[in-house]
């Protein structure tokens, strides 16, 4: 049976932009913080990366000892802020993080402390695109493109020189 829906494009928008009034509330807006998975030269906006839950890390056990995960293949993931300037929304801030998967083990790969640090930078508008080899960065803009052109347009010159 066929129906006439389009598919669900996807938001980059993580924590909508309702007050929140519990516990730190006020200490981090993540209301434009979204995630990208770069896994070998295929990338994707997968928004359960933020809580650990991406297509990738599901049922994965992750450990901090690379020797753990001997078969596991690289992947990304690229933490991306969507921010304001007065021209617009924009691409403010990019960062990658690295992993190493064995999806048939069920065993990876990261630092944690390295994915959190990696996801401040982003929020705070930094680019950190340091390992991404050049046919991830081509994958990577060719996401953050195709999702929103004006956006990448008014984004930094860093990140288009960093992803040239």
């Amino acid at each position: 049976m066929e129906t006439n829906e389009k598919p669900k494009k996807l938001s980059l928008n993580v924590v909508s932009s309702k007050e929140h009034k519990g516990f730190g509330a006020g200490a981090l807006d993540l209301s434009g913080l979204s995630s990208v998975i770069i896994d070998g030269d295929e990338a994707y906006i997968d928004l359960g990366a933020i809580h650990a839950k991406s297509k990738i890390e599901r049922g994965v056990k992750f450990s901090v000892n690379k020797d753990d995960v001997p078969n596991g293949r690289k992947c990304w993931i690229v933490w991306v802020n969507v921010g304001r300037s007065e021209d617009g929304a924009l691409y403010s801030g990019v960062a990658a993080c690295e992993m190493l998967v064995d999806s048939e083990a069920r065993r990876g790969w990261k630092i944690l402390a390295d994915h959190v640090n990696k996801m401040d930078y982003a929020l705070k508008g930094r680019i950190v695109l340091d390992g991404l080899s050049e046919t991830e960065k081509a994958a990577l803009k060719q996401v953050l493109v195709q999702h929103n052109g004006e956006w990448w347009e008014r984004s930094p010159e860093a990140l288009k020189m960093g992803l040239a």
